[in-house]
């Protein structure tokens, strides 16, 4: 008889990882909520190390550690722990944990959900908690699905359930549904490969062995899908169960074993099919046994002593206590600077010190050792406080995980930066810099609890601290009126931010020019340094403003001599007032052109012959730069009898009827040269002008 072994047999991760979890806790006030795995050896194991299974939250006392197994728990459990002060250590597997976040935000999408699944099993009463209990629980294709045919539906899988039998649930859920039905293939994928092999194997062999505990549903699987394929096929909890007279008459049979099953009770059946010499495995049987040896006997981050019986040119081969084979040592593993199987010929049969850094297949590192021993003194330089470096590697529902070295790390979510949090996920990948809160040592689980916020306080403390003292310091050394230096940083519609012995000071846009400007560019480069005066001084508020104008001349300051009485000017009409209009000479620079001085006739207003934005020439008949005043005359470069013609001529329009207004007589010299003390409608044309000015 041939006995064909599966290769994906016995506990998967997410088993495994809690299995030995619980193994390594300290079993004082330690509950495990629910059974572990659904397999009696193993909580019974469990038990006699002194931890107690209870099946509610309720009857985990204040204060206690409860181990939340890889079937998960509703969102509110953690709540619960939390009031109770109950610690929390989770296991829950990482596809599970993934179904119930997809449940949580599909549910708050207004999604109606759908589980996939055993209506008992722990993982779909855990989903239903992350929903509300709002969810519907579907095991057969023939379900009535119709019902919720006008519903947005989001479908998920319990991780453990049928492959085949969740496809035909899908078809017939989108046959019967007109809305949108998103689906969320959930089911793990060593299940999926598991059951595909099951499948496989119950194809090929006359009979199948399916070895687990009778209550566990992922090995209920691996046995009805046996069963569809092959017509002999034997249950088994142990090795006890198995009556080798029963299968010896087949030719071949398949052996798998569940997901929840430990590789002890799987090697026992093997080894009473051993013992049968009529047995022939296609996998080698004292391979399988001698792995499954390995596996049960050492944990990861176990020293073991061995000895070294090969040297090859791609390690060591050493033999381990009690072991029925030789283990590779890879030379990479090995601590020397360059490896020569030479070098070690002389050292078979000596001891060599070994750790384990993996299972399944056993994997054993010299090198390990060294770099343990400088981790072990780096550790304690930083329980002392000394900043470390981790690059994070995920989040879960309290903060970040990362690794360093053979530490595991958590970054509590409040421990992150400064403030709330609200995506932890986008951490991920990113460099963290911590400092260690706690450091946890529990056999090979290192833990070290750190955090990033209080760097990252610390050093926001310490900036606004200089910062405060640098602004200090500025205050004190400057008073309204001081020249200084500042370099142009940035640009507004209102202004430009200038550094000033690196404080941001404000030079508003009508303090840069006498001329006024639209644009700061205009007149300040980027970048560049200039020389300012201090404005005004608001110690309280931290706010500096300074002007550039101010250091710069007026126009009217550089007008002496430029503009004589009897110059011609040429300039742009830009106010007209009822006494004359004000022409722009150039920037900052206007005079006044009476109206007596517009033309040789005499005219109602000036705004019948001028309008704003005209270009005019004019003589300088009056300049006083000490007083900023200029008198201007269009008519003295006018021939004698020649007028400027009123608007409505210039433009092809009919010229006063008779019976009008007569034009005004020009005004003699006299008159012009006084103009500035007449008046207009009982007001100075002095007054006039000056508040025209002011007005400008």
């Amino acid at each position: 008889m041939e006995v064909v072994i599966a290769k994906h047999s016995g506990f998967c991760t997410g088993v495994k990882n809690a299995v030995d979890t619980v193994m390594s806790l300290d079993p004082h006030n330690t509950y495990v909520l629910g059974e572990i795995i659904h397999n009696p050896d193993v909580v019974n194991a469990i038990e006699k190390r002194g931890i107690k299974t209870v099946g509610d939250i309720e009857e985990v006392p204040d204060g206690a550690t409860v181990v939340f197994r890889s079937h998960g728990v509703p969102e509110n459990y953690y709540g619960a722990c939390w009031a109770k002060n109950v610690k929390i250590v989770d296991c829950t597997c990482a596809f599970v944990r993934r179904t119930q976040n997809i449940v949580k935000e599909q549910y708050a999408l207004g999604k109606h959900i759908i589980i996939v699944g055993e209506n008992a099993h722990p993982e779909v009463l855990g989903l239903l908690g992350w929903c509300g209990g709002q969810a519907t629980v579907v095991n057969s294709p023939d379900a009535n699905f119709t019902v919720f045919s006008q519903k947005e539906l989001c479908v998920v899988c319990q991780t453990t359930f049928s492959a085949q039998k969740f496809e035909k649930i899908i078809k017939n859920i989108e046959k019967a549904c007109e809305k949108t039905v998103a689906v969320f293939k959930t089911i793990c994928y060593t299940t999926i490969e598991r059951q595909k092999e099951v499948e496989d194997l119950s194809e090929k062999c006359e009979a199948m062995v399916v070895v687990g505990g009778l209550n566990s549903s992922n090995t209920n699987k691996l046995y009805e899908i046996a069963k569809k394929h092959c017509k002999e096929v034997f249950r088994l909890s142990s090795a006890v169960d198995l009556d080798i007279n029963k299968i010896i008459k087949f030719k071949s049979v398949g052996i798998v074993s569940g997901a929840s099953t430990p590789n002890e009770q799987a090697r026992e059946v093997l080894l009473k099919m051993a013992e049968n010499t009529e047995v022939k495995a296609i996998n080698p049987m004292d391979e399988v046994v001698a792995k499954m040896d390995s596996e049960s006997k050492y944990k990861k981050g176990q020293l073991v002593h061995a000895t070294i019986s090969q040297a090859t040119n791609d390690g060591l081969e050493v033999l381990l206590p009690s072991a029925k084979k030789e283990v590779a040592l890879s030379k990479d593993e090995l601590d020397c600077e360059e490896y020569n199987a030479a070098d070690y010929l002389a050292k078979i049969g000596d001891p060599i010190d070994l750790i384990v850094v993996g299972l399944n297949p056993l994997k054993l590192s010299q090198k390990m050792i060294k770099t343990l021993q400088q981790e072990e003194a780096l550790s304690a330089e930083i329980e002392g406080g000394k900043e470390f470096t981790v690059v994070c590697t995920g989040s879960n529902k309290g903060g970040l995980v990362a690794q360093f070295g053979t530490y595991s790390v958590f970054v509590p979510a409040k421990e992150i930066r400064p403030g709330f949090v609200k995506d932890l996920a986008k951490y991920e990948g990113k460099t963290l810099r911590l400092r260690a809160i706690e450091i946890k040592k529990n056999g090979h689980k290192k833990e070290i609890i750190a955090s990033q916020r209080v760097i990252l306080q610390e050093e926001r403390d310490a900036k606004e601290s200089a910062r405060a003292a640098k602004e200090e310091e500025f205050f004190s050394a400057i008073t309204v009126g001081d020249i200084v230096e500042g370099k142009v940083e940035r640009a507004t519609n209102f202004g430009a931010f200038v550094s000033v012995n690196g404080f941001d000071c404000l030079a508003h846009i009508s303090d840069l020019s006498w001329t006024g400007v639209e644009n700061v560019t205009d007149v300040l480069e980027i970048g560049k340094t200039y020389r300012f005066i201090i404005l005004k001084l608001d110690s309280e508020h931290k706010k500096v403003s300074i002007g550039y104008k101010q250091l710069q001349p007026q126009p009217w300051d550089l007008a002496e001599g430029k503009y004589n009485v009897g110059d011609v000017v040429h300039g742009k009409v830009v106010r007209i007032v009822p006494f004359g209009v004000f022409v722009e000479v150039e920037k900052g620079i206007d005079g006044l052109v009476h109206v007596s001085q517009i033309t040789h006739e005499r005219i109602e207003t000036p705004s019948t012959v001028l309008n704003v934005g005209d270009e005019v020439d004019a003589k300088i008949v009056a300049v006083d730069t000490e007083a900023r005043k200029m008198n201007l005359s269009i008519k003295a470069l006018l021939p004698e009898g020649e007028r400027r013609k009123p608007r409505g001529e210039e433009n092809g329009e009919d010229a006063p009827k008779k019976g009008g207004r007569a034009p005004r007589k020009a005004a003699n010299d006299d008159e012009l040269s006084t103009w500035n003390e007449g008046s207009i409608g009982g007001t100075s044309i002095a007054d006039l002008l000056a508040s025209a000015k002011k007005n400008k």
